[in-house]
């Protein structure tokens, strides 16, 4: 299947591994690049930027197919060293960086400079639109359905991304909902040139994630997740467990972030991932895991993704026109 976004990127399907904190390194990654899909190694999860090259390093050994980094840039009081990790990626000798968070505008001369290829993660058509204005070389756009930060819009992908693709001329993923070929079809169909998934190749066998987690992912409905920090206009979407209820009911409350930051600790959410502890903390799913119903390795699903979107285009949907 080629569109824009394979062309750009030297890729055999229009499928991206999303930048998953504490999930996106070598193993998944490599195992997305060998599909044909674009994996992506989550550059904060690793603790250094030493350690983001070493992990760089770690998958180029696993494949020598196309992938890249996920650096997401968030403002806070102590912030990782993102120069050092900028740096990391571009002397990896890396061409292709996910940027998602804050305005990535001063790190995009030195990408660009390296010949390193962006692709700026959007919640909103104006945050595309000024992605594009930066000069980004592609956007994905997260409708409301996403795992993590959908915005605060709450515009689901079926308006989203059309609308986003009537003011974008870049080439653009759609995010947020995605796990199969209905799914890859229908981007297509509203406007996207591929789909970006996260909670989908989170259930896969190579992701680094505890058993547990993957089992419970397919026991949850579309129903089992929280929107917690919506009264700090910081939605992010998790689990539905005892964790994340608590800081919706302590925040609704009235309460604020100092009143909830030990729930939230990263580090809980990581126990989660590593332990298979589902109550350890909160810990990072989409609404698409209603859709989930099995734990297939990374080439299984592409190739059944792939090949069943071929089909839905050349035979099913066919039929419909007369």
């Amino acid at each position: 299947m080629r569109t824009r976004f394979t062309e750009m990127f030297g890729i055999r399907h229009p499928i991206m591994q999303g930048g998953m904190q504490w999930a996106g390194r070598a193993e998944l990654v490599a195992a997305v690049a060998n599909a044909g899909g674009l994996g992506m190694i989550t550059a904060l999860t690793q603790p250094t930027p030493e350690a983001l090259a070493a992990e760089i390093a770690r998958c180029r050994e696993l494949t020598d197919q196309p992938f890249g980094v996920n650096l997401t840039i968030l403002p806070s009081i102590n912030p990782p060293p993102y120069v050092e990790y900028r740096s990391a990626i571009i002397d990896s000798g890396v061409k292709m960086v996910e940027t998602a968070g804050f305005n990535p505008a001063e790190h995009l001369p030195h990408f660009h400079g390296a010949g390193v290829k962006i692709v700026h993660k959007c919640t909103s058509v104006r945050h595309a639109v000024k992605a594009e204005q930066l000069g980004v070389d592609a956007v994905t756009i997260d409708g409301f359905e996403c795992a993590g930060h959908p915005g605060e819009d709450d515009i689901p992908g079926l308006v989203l991304i059309p609308a986003a693709a009537r003011h974008v001329s870049i080439p653009m993923l759609a995010s947020g909902g995605f796990s199969d070929a209905r799914g890859l079809v229908a981007a297509l169909a509203l406007g996207a040139d591929g789909i970006n998934m996260g909670t989908r190749f989170l259930c896969t066998a190579e992701a680094p994630v505890h058993q547990r987690v993957k089992e419970q992912i397919v026991r949850n409905s579309e129903r089992d997740t929280a929107l917690i920090f919506r009264p700090l206009r910081n939605t992010s979407r998790v689990a539905a467990n005892a964790i994340s209820q608590e800081v919706v009911r302590t925040l609704e409350a009235g309460g604020q972030f100092p009143d909830v930051r030990h729930l939230v600790a990263g580090q809980r959410g990581r126990k989660v991932f590593e332990d298979g502890d589902l109550e350890a903390g909160i810990w990072t799913v989409g609404m698409v895991q209603g859709l989930i119903d099995d734990i297939p390795t990374v080439a299984e699903l592409i190739d059944r993704i792939v090949t069943a979107a071929e089909h839905l285009i050349n035979e099913r949907l066919p039929t419909f026109v007369s």
